[in-house]
């Protein structure tokens, strides 16, 4: 439940943002103070001697999509502000067939530190991170993703958010007298099997007969940001009767979330932990995989020496504050119900169904 405090360049299709138009937007709190001191810090992660720190952000999606792509750049701008370093240079909307263009025009401009902020574009890694080895590359890369020696990366279970989201959501079709609900989506990638595998488990686990459908509304591959077809598989769905809506979407999610509200359908964010905070959009869950928290609470232990290129930070449901599905408004009951989800994943109680999950998804 939340309680305000309680969550713990241009040419190849990628654009700069003008840091200034989007630094109204971010309100989040302080950071907490590493260990080591700002001379240490500049001193260490100082790449090209300037006597400040800048940050590159490279996004595969829109700035300001209000989701998931946001929620990263948002805290490498709160990051730098607070430290006092240099305004960060971002990279976004970059597409997958030009991440080593758009990733070597980056560290071409003086960076110190370079965060990437999801694998569809982390191809060119292996690679980058050896020619630029002066830069800290950091990748909020996602389960699955290879360990490279000059990389740092944080990685969630995404069946784990998968799974205390359908839960939440399952709670929720129970209150409402809902029997299904809608999962939108890019083009049926394996992760994004696994989340609606996970999805379906947890609103089954509430009730057997409840039912998930999948909506693709993009291109192959990694198309989240197309609104009119997002807004195509909305009325869709909306049609077919669904009781509750997930859009699994970047660019496109914010759209889907206002049209659900127009519907009067309770609706998911889609990473974002922030949402139920909100007053511009009513969301009913929080699906929790914010790579913004995700920066938040790995960047001090990366500028005190904890964290090191090479290390893989896990975020894990029930045991760490970040990920994880909830709901915005429970009843007392609900918030029981899901504390108990909670204790159950943070147990290992379901290993042997997310491996399983796991294997369907990614096993061909």
């Amino acid at each position: 439940k939340w309680t305000g405090d309680a969550w713990d360049l241009g040419e190849f299709g990628g654009k700069i943002i003008n840091v200034g138009d989007i630094q109204a937007r971010v309100a989040n709190g302080p950071y907490s103070r590493s260990a080591a001191s700002a001379e240490e810090v500049i001193a260490e992660f100082d790449a090209n001697g300037d006597g400040t720190i800048t940050i590159g952000v490279a996004a595969a999606g829109p700035a300001d999509d209000g989701a998931y792509y946001q929620a990263v750049v948002d805290a490498a701008i709160k990051l730098s502000s607070d430290k006092g370093w240099a305004s960060p240079i971002i990279i976004d909307e970059i597409q997958p067939a030009n991440a080593a263009d758009e990733l070597t025009n980056l560290a071409d401009q003086g960076v110190d530190i370079i965060i990437v902020g999801a694998s569809e574009i982390a191809e060119p890694l292996p690679d980058l991170t050896e020619e630029y080895s002066d830069i800290f590359w950091y990748c909020n890369c996602g389960a699955g993703y290879a360990t490279l020696p000059g990389l740092a990366q944080s990685v969630d279970d995404g069946a784990e958010v998968g799974y205390t989201t359908g839960y939440a959501a399952g709670l929720l079709l129970q209150e409402n007298g809902g029997t299904t609900a809608a999962m939108l989506g890019c083009c049926d990638l394996n992760f994004e099997k696994e989340f609606l595998l996970s999805f379906t488990m947890g609103i089954q686990d509430v009730n057997e007969s409840f039912e998930v459908s999948y909506y693709p509304t993009g291109d192959f591959p990694y198309d989240f940001n197309s609104v009119p077809n997002a807004t195509e598989a909305f009325n869709t769905a909306l049609g077919d009767g669904v009781g509750f809506v997930l859009p699994y979407l970047g660019g496109a999610h914010e759209p889907v979330v206002q049209l659900a509200n127009e519907s009067g359908i309770p609706v998911s964010s889609a990473g974002a932990s922030d949402v139920c905070a909100r007053d511009d959009l009513d969301y009913a869950v929080a699906s929790r995989f914010d790579g913004g928290d995700y920066i938040r609470a790995i960047f001090p232990q990366i500028l005190n020496g904890q964290v090191k290129e090479g290390d893989t930070k896990v975020f894990k449901v029930g045991v760490d504050p970040e990920p994880g599905g909830l709901i915005c408004d429970p009843t007392d009951e609900q918030q029981q119900a899901m504390d108990d989800i909670y204790a159950n994943v943070a147990s290992g109680m379901y290993a042997g169904d997310f491996g399983a999950i796991k294997g369907q998804a990614y096993g061909g």
